[in-house]
């Protein structure tokens, strides 16, 4: 006789659905800690839970709501009350700061208007006192505006600077973010004046014999004068043999190597008429001019 199959038209029971989140329906089922449901339960059972029932003790919680209504009263009213005056010191400041900007403008345009006077005046003193020689000295002492052929070099940062660094420049004071640096342009500038140039002008300022190229954090300053790239080089010379010149020159490498290296922007092309400005001041502050019949033998020097 076969043995019988068991029976298994009954099915188990289905599995609840939150049956593997035991912990989360163990927190749910007892959000209040034990200790705190044992001490709420002791508070009902003798009556002290909720309001307080005694007189002195509604006249306490009353007193407390009074007091902190008085303080949220005060405070708005104090608010309201220095809100005008805290507007009118503001409004004081900002006419005071307009005050003091027309006027720091209007004395900027009075050192601007003396500086031209001073420059027209050192330029007429040089024609006067230069004799024949006076259009060249102005001209070599960058005293007057010039023109003629040149060449116009264009140098840009990087298309993309970033702040950071670490590359060969930065171990000889530079950083490699792509910017140009006040002595990646003192490099060029050499670079021009030895390759032949007459005259430089970087964003319309003159280079004279006393001009400095210096920093100020990321800025070129030109005689104190800070530059915006793109910085645009005007030389007044030979143009396509200038430009042949400074190509070759060392200088001139070392402008293709930062193009090539540090994504330096860089073009030169010739020029049939360049126009320069004068440079804006001459200041003299050591140098004196030699006494006529003095006697003193000239050994080429000047005097200080």
């Amino acid at each position: 006789m076969s043995q019988q199959s068991p029976d298994r038209s009954t099915a188990p029971p289905p599995a609840r659905p939150d049956a593997s989140m035991s912990l989360l329906n163990n927190v749910m089922d007892h959000s209040l800690d034990d200790g705190y449901a044992e001490a709420s339960a002791r508070r009902r059972a003798d009556g002290s839970a909720g309001l307080p029932r005694t007189l002195k003790s509604k006249l306490g919680l009353a007193a407390g709501l009074v007091v902190a209504a008085l303080v949220v009263t005060l405070g708005a009213a104090e608010a309201r009350i220095s809100a005008p005056v805290v507007a009118k010191e503001r409004e004081e400041l900002i006419d005071r700061i307009d005050a003091e900007t027309e006027a720091a403008d209007t004395l900027e345009s009075d050192v601007d208007a003396l500086r031209r006077d001073v420059s027209e005046r050192q330029r007429k003193a040089l024609e006067q006192h230069g004799g024949d020689q006076g259009q060249l000295v102005a001209l070599l002492a960058g005293a007057t505006p010039v023109e003629g052929p040149g060449v116009k070099l264009v140098v840009d940062d990087a298309k993309d600077t970033d702040q950071g660094g670490g590359g060969p420049r930065e171990s000889t004071g530079f950083a490699d973010t792509g910017r140009l640096r006040d002595r990646d342009m003192q490099r060029v500038v050499n670079g021009l004046w030895e390759s032949g140039a007459e005259a430089i002008a970087i964003n319309g300022q003159r280079l004279t014999a006393l001009s400095a190229i210096r920093a100020a954090g990321d800025a070129i300053l030109v005689d104190n004068r800070p530059l915006v790239p793109p910085y645009t080089v005007l030389v007044v010379g030979d143009g396509k043999k200038l430009a042949t010149a400074f190509r070759d020159s060392a200088d001139g490498q070392y402008l293709q190597a930062l193009k090539e290296s540090f994504d330096i922007r860089t073009s030169i092309s010739d020029q049939a008429k360049v126009r320069l400005p004068a440079a804006p001041s001459l200041i003299v502050r050591t140098a004196e001019p030699k006494a006529a019949g003095s006697g003193a033998a000239d050994t080429g020097k000047g005097t200080s």
